[in-house]
C-alpha cells in the first residue's frame, strides 16, 4: 500500500458516548484511524463491539462525545447539518447491506439521484451516471428497472451511486451479507479494483471472512476499543 501523506479519511481520538449521568454508555473509546486512497480497511467485530459506531461517526452520521473527524484534511467539527449532508453526498460515499435502490426506477436513474439533487442537469446527471456504472461493469443494465436486477447487480448498482460524486472513500456496511458466495466474491473484487485502479479509499465493517482476501489492513473492534492487526497476523488469517 502507498503511503501517501494526506488520508482521505481520519479519526482523531474519536469517542462515543450515549446517554448522561447513571445512564450514560460508552460505544466506543478514543479511537485513532486513517484511511488512505488506493487501499481497503476491514473493520471486523462482534455485534455490539462498536464497529458500527465507528463507521458511523466516519461517515459523518454520528457525532463524536470526543475527537474529530477530517475528510481530506479538513476538519468537520462545527460544520453545520448542510455542510456534512454534502460531504455525505460528495465525498464519502455510503454501501449498505441492503441495498436502498427504487425498485421502480432504471439503474441509470438510480444512480443519477445524488446528483439531481445536486442540480446538475439532466445531461450530465446522464453522463456521470452511465461512467460510474461502467466502472462497476454494468454499463450494460442502465436502462433496467431496479426491481428486476439481481442481488449482485443491485449491490453493484448502489456502489455505482456511491461513486457517481467522485467519492474519495467509500464506507460499507455488511456489503456481502446478502449475497451467495460467488457474488459476494464478484462485489469484493469491484471493490478493491475501485480502491487500487480508481484511487478510492474503501472501508468495509463486516462479519464475514471471505473480506480478508482483499484487506490492506484490518481493524478488530470489541468492547468499544479499536486494535489494528499487525500485517503478519493479516497474512495469517487470510491462509487459515
Amino acid at each position: 500500500m502507498p503511503s501517501p501523506a494526506l488520508a482521505a479519511l481520519e479519526g482523531r481520538g474519536i469517542g462515543k458516548v450515549f446517554g448522561s449521568g447513571d445512564l450514560a454508555v460508552r460505544a466506543l473509546h478514543p479511537t485513532d484511524v486513517a484511511v488512505y486512497r488506493r487501499e481497503v480497511l476491514v473493520i471486523m467485530g462482534p455485534s455490539g463491539s462498536g464497529k458500527t459506531t465507528l463507521i458511523s461517526i466516519l461517515g459523518l452520521v454520528l457525532t463524536p462525545t470526543e475527537g474529530e473527524v477530517l475528510v481530506e484534511g479538513k476538519r468537520v467539527a462545527g460544520a453545520s447539518a448542510d455542510a456534512l449532508a454534502q460531504l455525505r453526498r460528495d465525498r464519502v460515499g455510503l454501501i449498505f447491506q441492503q441495498f436502498n435502490l427504487l425498485a421502480g426506477l432504471s439503474a441509470l436513474e438510480n444512480v443519477a439521484l445524488p446528483l439531481l439533487l445536486r442540480g446538475e442537469s439532466a445531461k450530465d446527471r446522464a453522463a456521470h451516471a452511465r461512467r460510474a456504472l461502467d466502472l462497476v461493469a454494468m454499463g450494460d443494465k442502465v436502462g433496467a428497472k431496479a426491481r428486476l436486477l439481481s442481488g449482485g447487480q443491485q449491490q453493484r448498482v448502489a456502489i455505482a451511486r456511491a461513486l457517481v460524486a467522485d467519492a474519495a472513500v467509500l464506507l460499507c456496511d455488511e456489503p456481502t451479507a446478502s449475497l451467495d458466495g460467488r457474488t459476494g466474491r464478484d462485489v469484493l473484487d469491484t471493490l478493491a479494483r475501485l480502491a487500487r485502479e480508481q484511487d478510492r479509499a474503501v472501508v468495509i465493517v463486516t462479519h464475514d471472512d471471505r473480506v480478508l482476501r482483499i484487506a490492506d489492513r484490518l481493524i478488530h473492534v470489541e468492547d468499544g476499543r479499536a486494535t489494528e492487526e499487525a500485517p503478519s497476523d493479516l497474512r495469517s488469517r487470510r491462509t487459515a
